[in-house]
């Protein structure tokens, strides 16, 4: 009868631990809620701690501002920090770092990764984007993601959680 009780102790404070705030992402598997950068700041973000000597690799968990690069035959993407730049006679565009600035990531693209694409799944012919972020709001596969990284830059807000990428969420441009 002991054990019973001692069993069912046990299984109430799991149940409390999951419930309660931080244990609840371990728990589940869920991707905590980062704190998204501006989506059209006019710097680079930080990534304090990250030595960009010992080659390429992750970035630290959270969002990005910023385009993928490069996609590897393994799955693993290649992505740089974007910022956006005023312009004269324009609205203004992105840009990365400047040649030779090396602020490079590589990550591999999660299995599960989440797709909000600004353009449709299709030829980037379909404006599907949240009016009031300028957020894409369109799922799409992960090999939509894959073939667009391969052919263009496209801005999105890229999340990272445990080296991964997990989420990557366009940025309509005009």
């Amino acid at each position: 009868m002991k054990t019973r009780y001692l069993a069912t102790g046990v299984a109430v404070v799991a149940c409390s631990m999951v419930v309660s705030g931080g244990v609840a992402h371990a728990a589940t598997g869920a991707t905590p809620a980062f704190k998204p950068p501006k989506i059209f700041g006019t710097t680079f973000q930080a990534d304090p701690g990250h030595d960009f000597t010992k080659g390429i690799h992750s970035r630290r968990d959270g969002i990005l501002r910023g385009w993928i690069t490069g996609v590897q035959s393994d799955g693993t993407a290649e992505y740089e920090p974007i910022k956006w730049k005023n312009d004269k006679y324009t609205e203004g565009y992105f840009v990365g770092p400047a040649e030779g600035d090396v602020m490079a990531y590589a990550s591999p693209i999660a299995k599960k990764v989440v797709h909000l694409s600004a353009y449709g799944c299709g030829r980037m012919s379909t404006m599907t984007v949240d009016r009031r972020t300028g957020l894409g709001n369109k799922r799409c596969a992960r090999s939509v993601l894959v073939k667009r990284a391969e052919k263009q830059r496209v801005p999105s807000l890229i999340t990272v959680y445990k080296g991964q990428i997990v989420k990557v969420q366009e940025i309509f441009t005009p």
